[in-house]
């Protein structure tokens, strides 16, 4: 395995750990990724990258149920619907207090084992809330389950790139990632229409039933792979001085927080056209054309990543312009549904590869910090959203979603020499 190597800013190279006294200062990093010595060189290891996304679709899936069922919830904890909507918080909150510390301190352990153990952490944080009769437990076994989310999240992008050979590294993220948009597509719908149809626990327990049969498809079909020497660990403060990471995270919160106000509130910008437009036909529509946008990104992200990210933003930027200026008209409006999910699709893939290049052996805690930043933007988007609708109309929504869109655009833009670099 390649060690990671940084200059003290003097030009000189140093290895090794890093002493308590440097802990606060500026790094530089030039890694290669890690790779597995059983993993062949020519070839993506399909069937564990599938794996991933399959745990990508479930935490996606498990993440935002609730909030398609909050009247059946409340009425069976006997609970208000404004207290059954705190089990989105809940899980928000365990995955940004537990992600960065449980990913530091797994680092240097071995990754399928770790990979393993969050799988069956999450898997019995589910089936509590299938069976939870109390909205205090129910609570609790969210907020676990954001925590082993966090984890999860915080390791695969690094994982997926350590079983795979560099020249594939971007297109297996984009594999690894394809159960987010999936998640989004027909996760939430369908977990909604079973707990609506049926019951909102027979929701809770398809997941957890889908979450054991992918720990044993973990078990056997992930291979290992190495966690990170100890020579190259960075002290966690110190991972937000390596060059790029501050900036890439700075257009994560941004451009995560225009996606979730509209994603969050699309009921309310539907109604504000009085537009004959259901949101579960929103979400689909929004959702296949996901997938094409992250089709595209795995065929692309390894040639040219920063045109591929600043084309992104800026579809999504214009996807925001359509909503604005056709809030009235249904073709219009699914037209800015397409160009959305075009542009979002891939996101999460150009994201974490973005951040893995930039932090180097690295990338697992760098990724942590990342998955932090999509919940602080998931937390924030569904505060400010109800102040917007609060006391504007629906409209209003896509009109902040373009100025973070804009934002995150320029922020991306200036990057061009360490987080989203011209050359690799």
């Amino acid at each position: 395995m390649i060690s990671e190597t940084a200059t003290n800013g003097t030009g000189s190279v140093r290895t090794g750990p890093v002493s308590a006294a440097d802990a606060f200062a500026p790094v530089e990093t030039t890694a290669a990724t890690p790779v597995d010595s059983s993993v062949p060189g020519d070839r993506l290891p399909l069937a564990a990258l599938l794996v991933m996304a399959l745990m990508g679709f479930i935490l996606i899936a498990t993440e935002t149920m609730p909030a398609g069922l909050l009247p059946q919830i409340a009425a069976g904890l006997s609970t208000s619907e404004g207290t059954a909507g705190q089990l989105v918080s809940a899980y928000a909150l365990g995955t940004v207090i537990a992600t960065m510390p449980a990913v530091a301190l797994t680092r240097g352990m071995r990754r399928k084992p770790v990979f393993i153990v969050g799988v069956l952490g999450f898997l019995v944080a589910n089936i509590i809330t299938a069976f939870s009769g109390e909205i205090a437990l129910s609570l609790a076994a969210r907020f676990l389950a954001g925590a082993f989310s966090g984890l999860i999240w915080g390791m695969l992008a690094g994982y997926a790139r350590r079983i795979t050979a560099p020249k594939y590294a971007g297109r297996a993220l984009a594999i690894a990632s394809i159960g987010t948009p999936i998640g989004l597509a027909v996760g939430t719908p369908l977990g909604s229409w079973l707990g609506t149809a049926f019951d909102w626990r027979l929701s809770f327990g398809t997941l957890a039933v889908l979450t054991l049969i992918t720990a044993l498809l973990a078990a056997a079909l992930v291979p290992d792979a190495p966690g990170q020497a100890a020579a190259s660990r960075v002290p966690l403060v110190r991972i937000l001085h390596i060059p790029g990471v501050a900036v890439i995270l700075a257009v994560i919160v941004a451009w995560m927080l225009a996606h979730n106000i509209v994603y969050t509130y699309i009921s309310a910008y539907l109604r504000s056209g009085n537009l004959r437009l259901s949101v579960d036909v929103a979400l689909v529509t929004f959702g296949v054309a996901a997938l094409i946008g992250i089709g595209f990104t795995g065929a692309v992200i390894d040639r040219a990543l920063r045109p591929l990210v600043l084309g992104s933003i800026t579809l999504f930027l214009a996807a925001g312009v359509v909503f604005i200026i056709g809030h009235e008209s249904v073709v219009a409006v699914l037209v800015a549904i397409v160009l959305w999910g075009l542009a979002f699709g891939g996101a999460a893939a150009q994201l974490q590869t973005a951040i893995s290049m930039a932090s180097g052996e690295n990338a697992d805690v760098a990724n942590s910090m990342l998955g932090v930043a999509f919940n602080v933007a998931i937390f924030a988007a569904g505060v400010i959203g109800a102040v917007v609708i609060g006391n504007f109309d629906g409209v209003t929504l896509p009109v902040v979603m373009s100025g973070l869109a804009l934002t995150a655009l320029a922020v991306a833009f200036v990057g061009r020499r360490t987080a989203f670099p011209t050359k690799p």
